[in-house]
């Protein structure tokens, strides 16, 4: 979206919404446990060299995929497809200085593919992959609190759960969105939990499709893209009730090239408008598709690799980074429908996952890696980053009418965003005669939601407003711009909403 629309939006709200209850300052959210993310620079020849390895802890079998910033420290995790592993908590503003803060193992916790962080009566918490046995697995639960002390402190077997079949019928990742979270389960389809009570989680329901073996869910509001392991199917659903996944007409495609090819991809994520995915078998590099409207999501570019085969593709701001498995690919794309090539970087093994963290990346090697490199940091820009993360998309968006009052209000940013930097005064929604709602938030990759503590009342209307100076990148860079938008909510009765 571009800025021109977005200060649009600005003056078309601010015109109708009384100021609301004082509201703590944008930055005043308590202070991170760690430094933040890299704080150095680099001189020119020092770009896409390796300059320090991040280790798992003591029985680590060097399978490694995505990294995070949480709470100021890099959370690293370590477990193979069938079991045992941790996460080590480093700190992360000198970059090829890291400092481990704190360490745990886990007899079963197994690959994980996405870090799913929430907040229960002032504690924090973890959803990861679990696995126990052939047919026992599922999901477990870290208490990361103290990040020096972090602890396995619950696990949900769920049913139809199968392994050594690696993606067809085990847990593949997690997304948590207020009471509820949804587990990724390959051909069991997405696994619907209560996680009220972190400590005793529950199966509140399945949702499978015949043939679409699902990889990630990945939730922006009231829509929620429920990507592939390796085909190239991609649904988009509306979540509105958290608990109950309703296709959106229009919303179920399969990825294609530009010559409308259907392509395979490994893993998909999504950031700010746009869904990304990593092109596997047939060649690397990834795929990009529009999806602002989710009855018509729309291919905007692609950046082809020969001899490739796709593992993972994150944004950071104008840029991409993707393990390509032979290599780790950053691409120029300032312009979505022509990714350009920059630079890439190189360890033994199979590097599936790149990870950018401010002006370094960290690249992970889940197979065949020399020992103690299997997630290794490159600096890719000689600056830290400077530049506060942009609000591209949020659902729902401005002026929408009828929007159901069980549904969670979510923004997509163009890079990664510190959960820490995302609270009451720094994502606010109040009614438009001026009452503040209270809520909770959750921080997933580039995306943040917001749930409200009651259901929305009906027939009324609320205003969202992201203040100058709150929401940081885990840089420390913060929005730039005050942002103001409004919906509507209707009545608590079926409405044709697509």
């Amino acid at each position: 979206m571009s800025r021109l629309v977005l200060a649009a939006l600005t003056l078309s709200a601010v015109a109708c919404a009384p100021e609301p209850h004082a509201y703590p300052a944008p930055d005043a959210h308590r202070a991170l446990t760690g430094p933040g993310g890299p704080q150095v620079s680099f001189p020119a020849d020092a770009l896409w060299q390796d300059c320090a390895p991040l280790l798992g802890g003591e029985n680590d079998e060097q399978h490694h995929n995505l990294v995070v910033m949480r709470d100021g420290l890099l959370v690293l995790p370590w477990a193979p497809e069938d079991g045992g592993g941790g996460l080590s908590f480093y700190t992360f503003d000198d970059p090829c200085a890291p400092t481990l803060v704190g360490e745990v193992w886990a007899d079963f916790m197994r690959e994980s593919h996405t870090l799913a962080f929430g907040e229960v009566n002032g504690r924090t918490y973890l959803a990861v992959d679990y696995h126990e046995s052939e047919d026992v697995g599922g999901v477990g639960f870290f208490d990361v609190t103290d990040p020096s002390d972090p602890k396995w402190v619950s696990q949900l077997a769920l049913p139809d759960y199968h392994y050594p079949d690696a993606y067809f019928r085990v847990v593949l990742s997690t997304f948590w969105l207020g009471d509820t979270l949804y587990a990724a389960g390959g051909l069991n389809g997405v696994y619907v939990l209560d996680v009220s009570d972190p400590l005793n989680p529950a199966l509140v329901g399945q949702h499978t499709v015949v043939g679409h073996m699902v990889g990630a869910v990945h939730v922006v509001g009231d829509v929620a893209m429920v990507s592939s392991a390796g085909l190239s199917r991609t649904i988009l659903y509306d979540v509105s009730d958290p608990w109950t996944l309703s296709p959106i007409p229009g919303g179920d495609f399969y990825v294609s090239s530009a010559d409308e090819e259907l392509k395979d991809y490994y893993f998909a994520s999504l950031a700010g408008k746009y869904g990304l995915f990593a092109r596997k078998s047939d060649g690397g590099g990834p795929i990009i598709y529009d999806l602002s409207d989710p009855t018509a999501p729309t291919f905007v570019g692609e950046a082809p690799t020969e001899g490739g085969d796709g593992g993972y593709v994150m944004r950071h701001e104008g840029f991409l980074f993707q393990g390509d498995s032979d290599r780790g690919l950053v691409y120029d794309a300032s312009d979505m429908s022509a990714p350009t090539l920059i630079g890439e970087v190189d360890i033994a093994g199979d590097l599936d996952t790149v990870t950018p963290v401010g002006n370094v990346l960290v690249a992970a090697v889940d197979s065949k890696a020399d020992d103690g490199r299997s997630s290794v940091v490159f600096p890719w820009a000689e600056a830290p980053d400077s530049r506060g993360p942009r609000l591209e998309w949020f659902r729902p968006q401005d002026g929408a009418t009828l929007v159901p009052t069980t549904t969670a209000l979510g923004l997509s940013f163009d890079e990664m965003i510190e959960g820490v930097t995302v609270f009451e005064g720094s994502v606010r929604v109040w009614t438009v005669d001026g009452e503040a709602v209270p809520g909770r938030l959750y921080t997933q990759e580039n995306l943040v939601n917001f749930v409200p503590d009651a259901p929305w009342a009906e027939e009324t209307t609320y205003v969202v407003e992201l203040p100058a100076g709150g929401v940081a990148d885990v840089s420390g860079n913060r929005v730039a711009e005050t942002l103001r938008w409004t919906f509507t909510t209707g009545l608590e009765l079926e409405t044709p909403r697509w």
